[in-house]
């Protein structure tokens, strides 16, 4: 309706603004064939409602209601919808007048048939009922295929869950689509490598307690059964008396021994539970490095060893006492361990507000792969079997570390093969210490 009321207003101001009778006639023309192509058809009537133009009017009955032709009077638009008996089919027609200052000079009748609205409306209606038939089937193949695809990606995902469980942690999901399940396989993929890692590790911790059950055996078996054998002999006599004190001399050194055995093990569980107690002060490193000399002269003698220290009277470490002396002693003996006819260089220096310790010697060394492995609990090199005084379970250095740590301080190893190791620790001064 809008659509005919729009080409009644340009005709009637085409055809009114014309003024030589030609132009008009070609106006009309032109709009005639314009809207015969649109199945709309329009008469011109004049100020006593007479159609005029086309010559052989379209509309032989048309007679407006006394109503309608009221409204026209006054210059109102007649529209209607649906009109069966006027024009004996249904159609949509609008009635628009054409005033000249106020006064009705005629108007123009534009009919449009309803059928033709129903068929297009029809027709509209098949096509949106293919696009929807289409589109549901295109959407229905596309979450098909979708669906699928989706649920083989996680059935990989499920495959891969199984043979984790069953204990196969070398798995990798191959995803290359970016959505929500491809994340999902790269967080599987990534748990699956922690696991296997986790695996591996525990795998390495399980072997090491069997090395080190083993070596508790091998260690403890030997002093004890020259325990027992000493006391055995004294009680039967078996032992001379010259030789009395001497079986009971080496009855003490090896309980000792076991002591020593024993508290290495206590020690690494306190540690391990933080039921370690640190009473830290100033301590003057070369009175330290007198003590670890002096105490460990003897043992570095029969390795054909030379002990030496350096560090000015000025320079002090903010550290447990007990714990220091432990530190440096456990370091000390190994490097005599694994030195022969060599040197062992305890030095001491002030940092930037740290002090740094360094024990270096010029044995065998350590080889690269096991520089990292040294720190872990019960790990052992084939070497360190020989019988070392401390350290004897393979706990020392793992001990070493955990105490250095724990007072705030670091430790670390440079080593090359056959020419010496050298092990360097941090302690930060007393004020960066207490934060």
């Amino acid at each position: 309706m809008d659509e005919l009321t729009s080409y009644g207003q340009h005709i009637i101001a085409d055809y009114g603004g014309e003024r030589h009778p030609r132009a008009r006639e070609q106006v009309l023309q032109r709009y005639s064939f314009v809207l015969h192509t649109r199945n709309i058809r329009f008469g011109l009537f004049d100020h006593a409602g007479q159609i005029f133009y086309p010559e052989v009017p379209d509309f032989p009955r048309f007679t407006l209601s006394p109503d309608e032709w009221n409204t026209i009077k006054a210059g109102q638009p007649v529209f209607s919808k649906y009109e069966l008996k006027r024009f004996d089919q249904a159609v949509t027609f609008v009635v628009l007048p054409h005033t000249i200052e106020g006064q009705l000079v005629g108007g123009i009748l534009l009919t449009s048939p309803i059928s033709g609205s129903r068929e297009m409306i029809s027709q509209i209606n098949q096509y949106l009922l293919y696009t929807i038939v289409t589109a549901l089937s295109v959407s229905f193949l596309l979450s098909l295929i979708l669906s699928r695809i989706h649920v083989k990606r996680i059935q990989r995902i499920r495959d891969a869950t199984s043979m984790i469980s069953a204990g196969n942690y070398d798995v990798h999901i191959s995803s290359k689509i970016t959505d929500e399940v491809g994340e999902l396989a790269e967080d599987f993929n990534q748990m699956a490598q922690k696991l296997k890692a986790s695996q591996e590790e525990i795998e390495s911790l399980e072997n090491r307690r069997r090395q080190f059950m083993a070596d508790v055996s091998h260690e403890l078996r030997t002093p004890l059964t020259t325990i027992s054998g000493v006391i055995e002999g004294i009680r039967n006599h078996m032992i001379a008396e010259e030789e009395k004190d001497k079986g009971i001399h080496l009855v003490s050194q090896e309980t000792k021994r076991l002591i020593r055995l024993v508290n290495e093990n206590l020690d690494y569980e306190k540690i391990r539970s933080n039921q370690v107690t640190f009473h830290k002060q100033s301590i003057q490193v070369i009175e330290v490095f007198e003590i670890i000399k002096e105490q460990l002269a003897a043992q570095a003698e029969e390795k054909e060893n030379r002990i030496e220290i350096e560090a000015d009277q000025d320079v002090v470490i903010y550290a447990d006492y007990d714990r220091l002396i432990q530190i440096l002693m456990n370091i000390t003996k190994n490097s005599i361990q694994f030195t022969t006819s060599g040197s062992i260089s305890l030095r001491g220096k002030a940092g930037l507000r740290e002090t740094i310790i360094e024990i270096e010697d010029t044995g065998i060394g350590i080889d690269p792969n096991e520089i990292e492995q040294i720190w872990k609990r019960f790990y052992k090199v084939d070497l360190s079997r020989t019988n070392n005084p401390y350290g004897e379970f393979g706990l020392g250095l793992s001990i070493v570390k955990q105490l250095v740590q724990l007072q705030g301080g670091s430790i670390n190893v440079v080593s090359e093969k056959d020419k010496g190791t050298t092990f360097i620790i941090r302690m930060p001064e007393a004020d960066l210490a207490e934060d």
